[in-house]
C-alpha cells in the first residue's frame, strides 16, 4: 500500500513541474546566432504539447504499471493468503496425516497381532477340524456299531449288558462218581432263578464305582485293575472253573466300592457270609446249631433237619415173664438227633474283603484280605450221650431207665443255651506276568488263613471242639497257571492247584459202650450189661480217633450217613486233608466276531484226594485218584 501512494505523489509532482518549465523558457533572452560553418541541422525540440503528451503517456504507463503492480500485489496477497491457507491446510493435513499415520501404525500393529491371532486361530481351527472330523468318523462308527451290533440294552438312561454263554459238555471219570460238572451251593449262591452274575454298577467321572448284586467275589483274581465284568476276571480256562483246586473264588451277593487310578485300584466289599462246617461229634459233646432250615426243594437245600428222638439198645435186664421164665429185655436210650448240613448259615456280619491291585506296565499284581464272623448257638443240655430213657418190652410194657427212672423222652431242651461267635480271616496275593507279550503268561495265587476254606474248593472253615464251640480250620489254597496263545484262534493252558485243611483234633472225655449178652450168658441165666473198655471218642476235624479200618476196602460200597462224603462199606471216617489236580487243555475259536464266539475245548485232569490218618491198625488215611476227560462246545454272547 505505501508503494502505491509514493508512486502517485511522484506523478503529481511531475505534472506540476511541466508548466513551470514552460514559463521559464519564455522569459529567457534570445540566444545569439553564430554562423556555423557547415554544421548539421539540429532537429527541432519537442513541443510542450508533445512533452505533455509524452508525460501523459508516461503517467498512463506508470498508472498502468501501478495498476498492474496493485493487481500483482493483490494477486500476491491472494496467493499469500492461499499459500498461508494452504500451509495451514497442509499443516492440518500433516497433523491429520501424522495422526492418521499414528493410527495407521497402531492399526498395523493391531492388525499384525490380529493376523498372528487369526493365523493361530486358523491353525487351531484346522486342527480342530481334523480332530472333529476324526471324532465324527469315530462317533459315526460307534453309532453304526451300536445300531448294528449293540453291546447293551438302553432303557431310560440305564445300560443293561447281557453276558454269559451256552455250553454243551461231556465228562468221563475213571470211577463211578455219580455227579456232573462240579458245582457247590456254598460257593455259588445262584439259587432259583439261577444266575451266575446279575448286578448294577454306577461310576463317577473320578473313577469311583459302586456295584451291588450277584458278583464274582473280590477275592477272585482280575486280569487288570479291579473289575466286575466276567470277561476281565482271571478264571481258570478249564471247562468248569469250580472244579480246579486252588482257585480262590465265590459267586455271591455283595456290595463293592472301587477307586481306580492309572496303574492301581483299591476296593472294599461286603459279601454274603456262609460257613462250611465239618465235625466229628462223639461222647458228651454239646449240640450246636450254625444255621436255620432253608426251603428243601429245587436248588434250595435244608441247612438243618428237624430234631427228632432216635432210640437204640443200651442195656438188658433180667425179667420174669408170665410163666415165671427168665427173659432178657432191652433197655434203650433216646437221643435227640439233628443233622446240620451247613448250607445256609447265619453269621453275625457279612464277610468283609479288601483288595489292592497294581498294573505297573509289566504284569498284574494283587494283595487282598478276608475277615469273617462265624456264629452258632450251643445247647449244652443236648449231648451225644444225653437222654438215656427207657423203652418198652416185647409185650409193650414200659421199661424204666436204669439211670433216671423215666419212661419217656422229653422235648429238646434249650436250658443253658448260649451264643458262640469267632472271628476268622486270611490274606492272599497273586501275580500274573507276560513272559512273551500277547503270547505266553504265567501266574500264581495263594490264600492262607483260619476259616477261609470256602473261598478255595469248599473245604471246611470251622469244626467243633469238645465243648461244642466253634474252632477254626486253617486252610491253604494255591494255583499255578500257564496260558499260551500260539495263534489268534488257539489257546493252550495248563494248571496245577491244591487246597489244604488243617487237623483240628479234639476228643471227648472217656466213654464206654454197652453190648448185648452172649448166647452163653443167656443159657446160664446171667443177664446185665456187658461193658466195653473205656476209650476216647473223636471230636473235631481230622481226629486221630476216627476209625479208618475200612478205608482201603473196596467191597460193599455204600453211603456212610454220618460222614461228609462217599465211602466204601465199613468204618472209614477219614476227613479230607488235601486235594490236588494237574490239568491241561485247549480252546479253539471256531468263530469269533460281532455275533459272539463259538469255541471248542478239550481238558484232561489228574485229581488226587488225601485224608487225615485215623484210628486203626495201621492208622491209615484214605486216598482217591481220579482221571478225568472233558469236552465242551461253548457259545459266548458278544
Amino acid at each position: 500500500m505505501r508503494f502505491s501512494v509514493n508512486a502517485a505523489a511522484a506523478a503529481l509532482l511531475a505534472v506540476c513541474l511541466v508548466p513551470s518549465y514552460a514559463q521559464t523558457s519564455e522569459t529567457k533572452p534570445p540566444v545569439k546566432k553564430h554562423v556555423a560553418a557547415q554544421k548539421a541541422k539540429t532537429p527541432p525540440a519537442p513541443t510542450v504539447q508533445e512533452q505533455i503528451q509524452a508525460l501523459r503517456q508516461q503517467l498512463q504507463d506508470q498508472a498502468s504499471q501501478i495498476e498492474s503492480l496493485k493487481t500483482g500485489m493483490a494477486e500476491k496477497d491472494a496467493q499469500l493468503k492461499k499459500t498461508a491457507q494452504a500451509a495451514a491446510d497442509a499443516q492440518a493435513s500433516a497433523a491429520r496425516a501424522e495422526a492418521a499415520a499414528s493410527l495407521q501404525q497402531q492399526a498395523v500393529g493391531e492388525n499384525a497381532a490380529a493376523v498372528t491371532t487369526l493365523q493361530s486361530a486358523v491353525t487351531g481351527v484346522k486342527a480342530s477340524q481334523t480332530t472333529l472330523a476324526a471324532a465324527v468318523t469315530d462317533e459315526t462308527a460307534k453309532i453304526k456299531k451300536v445300531i448294528d451290533s449293540p453291546g447293551a440294552l438302553h432303557y431310560k438312561g440305564i445300560n443293561l449288558t447281557p453276558g454269559g454263554f451256552i455250553e454243551g459238555d461231556t465228562v468221563f471219570r475213571s470211577h463211578a462218581t455219580g455227579v456232573g460238572t462240579a458245582t457247590s451251593n456254598n460257593q455259588s449262591n445262584s439259587y432259583l432263578l439261577r444266575q451266575r452274575l446279575l448286578y448294577i454298577q454306577a461310576e463317577t467321572n473320578s473313577h469311583l464305582s459302586f456295584t451291588v448284586g450277584q458278583l464274582w467275589s473280590l477275592a477272585t483274581e482280575d486280569r487288570k485293575g479291579i473289575t466286575s465284568a466276567a470277561v476281565d476276571v482271571a478264571v481258570p480256562l478249564s471247562v468248569d472253573p469250580n472244579y480246579m483246586p486252588g482257585f480262590v473264588w465265590t459267586r455271591q451277593y455283595g456290595f463293592r466300592v472301587v477307586k481306580s487310578f492309572d496303574k492301581a485300584a483299591f476296593a472294599v466289599s461286603l459279601e454274603n457270609p456262609q460257613v462250611s462246617y465239618a465235625a466229628s461229634l462223639a461222647g458228651n459233646t454239646p449240640y450246636a446249631v450254625l444255621g436255620s432250615a432253608g426251603l428243601n426243594s429245587g436248588a434250595f437245600n435244608a441247612a438243618i433237619s428237624s430234631c427228632s428222638p432216635s432210640t437204640s439198645i443200651v442195656n438188658y435186664t433180667n425179667e420174669l415173664d408170665s410163666d415165671g421164665n427168665n427173659v432178657a429185655l432191652p433197655v434203650t436210650k433216646t437221643v435227640n438227633s439233628c443233622t446240620n448240613l451247613a448250607n445256609i448259615s447265619f453269621n453275625k456280619a457279612p464277610d468283609v474283603l479288601f483288595k489292592a491291585a497294581f498294573d505297573p506296565g509289566f504284569g498284574h499284581y494283587e494283595l487282598f484280605g478276608i475277615a469273617r464272623f462265624a456264629h452258632e448257638t450251643v445247647y449244652p443240655g443236648e449231648t451225644t450221650n444225653s437222654n438215656l430213657y427207657g423203652g418198652k418190652d416185647p409185650s409193650g410194657n414200659a421199661i424204666v431207665d436204669i439211670k433216671s427212672g423215666l419212661a419217656a423222652a422229653p422235648a429238646l431242651t434249650t436250658e443253658g443255651s448260649y451264643s458262640d461267635s469267632i472271628n476268622l480271616g486270611g490274606f492272599g496275593a497273586s501275580a500274573r506276568v507276560p513272559v512273551i507279550k500277547d503270547k505266553l503268561s504265567i501266574g500264581a495265587k495263594a490264600l492262607y488263613g483260619a476259616g477261609v476254606g470256602r473261598y478255595g474248593s469248599c473245604l471246611p472253615d470251622v469244626t467243633a471242639n469238645a465243648s461244642g464251640k466253634l474252632a477254626p480250620v486253617h486252610n491253604l489254597s494255591g494255583l499255578l497257571s500257564a496260558e499260551l496263545t500260539p495263534t489268534p484262534r488257539l489257546l493252550v493252558w495248563s494248571y496245577y492247584g491244591g487246597d489244604y485243611a488243617g487237623r483240628e483234633d479234639y476228643s471227648s472225655p472217656l466213654t464206654t459202650t454197652l453190648a448185648a449178652p452172649t448166647a452163653a450168658q443167656n443159657a446160664a441165666g446171667v443177664f446185665g450189661p456187658t461193658w466195653a473198655a473205656p476209650k476216647q471218642a473223636a471230636v473235631g476235624y481230622g481226629s486221630r480217633f476216627l476209625s479208618n479200618a475200612s478205608c482201603n476196602v473196596t467191597s460193599n460200597p455204600g453211603i456212610n450217613g454220618a460222614s461228609t462224603g462217599y465211602y466204601p462199606g465199613g468204618s472209614c471216617g477219614a476227613q479230607t486233608r488235601a486235594v490236588q489236580e494237574v490239568a491241561g487243555g485247549y480252546w479253539y475259536d471256531v468263530y469269533k466276531g460281532d455275533r459272539g464266539r463259538l469255541r471248542q475245548g478239550v481238558q484232561y485232569g489228574y485229581f488226587v484226594r488225601e485224608a487225615w490218618t485215623g484210628a486203626g491198625s495201621p492208622g491209615i488215611g484214605a486216598k482217591g485218584i481220579e482221571n478225568m476227560f472233558f469236552t465242551a462246545l461253548r457259545y459266548t454272547l458278544p
